[in-house]
């Protein structure tokens, strides 16, 4: 029974977070291209990170093992949609969009997990993502989002309803970082939603969280940030 209903919850999460964007449509499946490289290309300094590949995502991103008792599930690109939708009111369009773990400026490439605790009865799912961009392009994502949680309190997306926008305090990890809450409806219950994304240099870790059985405990987990954003500081 515990093991069925933790494939549920899998599931049910992420529905939640990413299959609302049905009506966005799909990637074709592809892995988002790499940037050009040229033996021309001047050497990054230490004050501009490299932008990391696809390959380097996957190095960085959580695995089986990293953390104890979690269980560690890879995001298709599929799950994943690039496209972005317009929300309304337009402050709100960098938080619609990092609900499909997108920005804009778009990111070079993007890799997804899901993670559940070792309570498979616990109900709370963290869904993140690492994002590889040029810096500049990452800290004005940052800043976006900043100014979004600030400005906006409620929105329309993809035919769905958030409301009760609020900035929460963020972790101090990597170099900034930004957390806030959304509160969505879903199966006509109020269930909040928590965000955090942790810029690391050029690279972006986003990270929802949302639990299904008990929908005012939400927040997502330190120990989950923390393990993410070392792995990604180790590269």
């Amino acid at each position: 029974m515990k093991s069925s209903v933790s494939r549920a919850l899998v599931a049910a999460s992420v529905t939640v977070a990413l299959g609302l964007t049905a009506a966005c449509g799909s990637d074709d499946g592809k892995k988002p291209s790499e940037p050009a490289k040229s033996a021309q290309d001047p050497k990054p300094s230490a004050t501009k990170p490299a932008v990391l590949s696809a390959a380097d995502l996957e190095k960085a991103v959580l695995a089986k093992g990293d953390l104890k008792g979690y269980k560690v599930e890879k995001l298709s690109a599929a799950d994943m949609p690039a496209q972005t939708v317009a929300a309304e009111p337009a402050t709100c369009q960098p938080l619609a969009d990092m609900f499909m773990f997108a920005t804009d400026p778009a990111s070079k490439a993007r890799v997804g997990r899901t993670v559940t605790g070792p309570d498979e009865l616990d109900g709370t799912i963290t869904t993140l993502a690492l994002l590889a961009h040029e810096q500049d392009d990452a800290e004005k994502v940052m800043d976006g989002l900043r100014t979004a949680t600030q400005k906006c309190k409620a929105y329309e997306h993809v035919g769905s309803k958030y409301r009760d926008v609020a900035p929460l305090t963020a972790p101090k990890v990597g170099d900034e970082a930004v957390s806030y809450k959304v509160v969505g409806f879903i199966e006509g219950q109020k269930t909040p939603m928590s965000f955090t994304v942790v810029r690391t240099g050029s690279t972006l870790a986003a990270f929802y969280s949302i639990n299904l059985l008990k929908p005012k405990e939400f927040g997502v987990s330190e120990k989950i940030v923390n393990a993410q954003i070392a792995k990604v500081e180790k590269l």
